[in-house]
């Protein structure tokens, strides 16, 4: 990389804009990897059935709780300390070398612990499926190097290279899967690999054209790229867990000869999380605007840009609920043949909304280094989902539903008090 002293790329602070900078960039790629999740499900259904499908969807999931939980800390705080340093003028080659091998660390351990819990999952959620387990193990590192490159993208102020990264992953997995149920090829084996590959592709691309260039800069320590890492890590995880944990539970809770319910559920909870999966746009944005502002001290700007955001992400969280509530079976029936009532869809929705506005709030109390904030939080709202998912009711689906929407209240009410009580102090000061 080159080695000038100063990054002369520093993009200016926009003024009291409601959508972050790079949203829309990052919008993109995110609108194109949202379709083809929907697409590569219909394909997965349409070559393997409903009930064959069920591994898959357990993968899905089970890699969604787990690659993001340990690995979007990763790329939050490789982002804020890109970004921090870019405010102050300086290089950042120290703090990327230091996060790198911070990611190449965690993927290691996540790994070795997969291959000793193998026997386990691959019983319990994979159906004995062996190969799948070995998907899950590749998709680790393959994720792993996604969201660091992710995160280096938007601590670089690259939103469109962030944009293409995200899109490609998605789109490419839907083209070879297309591919290989237009030849003919059901195994689910196959299936399960692509899946898992597909993220290193635009990876590739992104750094072969040598589109992220950083400088270099003052040496980094550990506690500038990790001093609130073990917070952050710790909240993501349970994060993480939570907002994957409804098909999973279904999983794990439910009738084992009943795979087509899990399926269904999974179909479902996709549907429902379309405004949650768009805001990745706004979060992955946010942050690097947020710390820059926390970093110049610009608490004033810092309150107006939240504020119309938080209008912002009411209004789509409304919309995507009543959208549910009188659409979201006639869609679902439309795109994968039903199987889920109303009320399923609409709770479904309704706690993906407040889940939202639960992240956009977080991501201010980690510009603010209220990151401790964060954890308790999540874990508080991943207790609560533990107790409504064993108390709530006898139905299955229902225990889940109520468990979602209660934990997500939980962490958004954490979260505003957290928010509350730091921008006091910091005002006061």
């Amino acid at each position: 990389m080159s080695q000038h002293p100063i990054d002369e790329s520093l993009a200016t602070e926009p003024k009291r804009g409601a959508i972050p900078e790079g949203t829309f960039s990052i919008g993109t790629g995110l609108l194109i990897a949202g379709v083809t999740i929907y697409i590569f499900f219909k394909i997965g259904q349409e070559a393997l059935g409903q009930e064959k499908f069920k591994p898959l969807v357990s993968l899905w999931f089970v890699m969604f709780a787990i690659a993001p939980g340990f690995f979007l800390p990763v790329e939050q705080e490789l982002s804020r300390a890109v970004a921090h340093r870019r405010a102050l003028n300086q290089g950042v080659g120290p703090v990327v070398k230091k996060v790198a091998l911070l990611c190449l660390s965690i993927a290691i351990f996540l790994v070795v612990l997969i291959a000793i819990l193998s026997p386990l999952i691959t019983g319990d959620l994979f159906e004995g499926n062996l190969i799948v387990t070995v998907s899950l193990a590749i998709a680790i590192g393959t994720y792993g190097l996604l969201y660091f490159t992710k995160g280096l993208s938007s601590g670089l102020g690259r939103f469109g290279e962030y944009g293409f990264i995200v899109g490609a992953d998605g789109a490419i997995r839907v083209v070879a899967c297309a591919i290989l149920l237009a030849v003919g090829i059901t195994q689910l084996t196959t299936y399960a690999l692509v899946i898992v590959v597909t993220p290193i592709v635009g990876v590739a691309i992104v750094f072969g054209a040598r589109r992220l260039r950083w400088h270099d800069g003052p040496s980094a320590t550990w506690s500038e790229v990790t001093e609130n890492l073990v917070w952050l890590l710790g909240g993501s995880i349970f994060a993480a867990a939570l907002v994957n944990a409804g098909p999973i539970t279904v999983d794990l809770v439910g009738d084992k000869t009943d795979a087509i319910r899990v399926t269904q559920f999974g179909n479902a909870v996709l549907l429902t999380r379309v405004p949650l999966f768009l805001f990745q746009a706004v979060q992955a944005a946010l942050l690097p605007r947020l710390a820059r502002l926390a970093a110049r001290g610009d608490l004033v700007e810092f309150k107006i840009g939240f504020k119309k955001l938080v209008v912002l992400v009411v209004g789509v969280g409304l919309l995507g609920t009543v959208g549910a509530f009188l659409i979201g079976p006639y869609v679902l029936e439309l795109v994968y043949e039903g199987g889920i009532d109303r009320r399923t869809m609409t709770l479904l929705a309704l706690a993906s909304a407040i889940y939202m506005m639960a992240l956009a709030i977080a991501q201010a109390v980690i510009a603010l280094n209220g990151h401790r904030h964060v954890a308790l939080g999540w874990v508080l709202a991943f207790v609560s989902y533990v107790v409504c998912a064993w108390q709530a009711s006898d139905e299955l689906f229902l225990r889940v539903e109520v468990a979602l929407v209660v934990s997500s209240t939980v962490a958004l009410a954490s979260f505003g008090l957290s928010l509350r009580s730091i921008l006091r102090v910091s005002t006061r000061n």
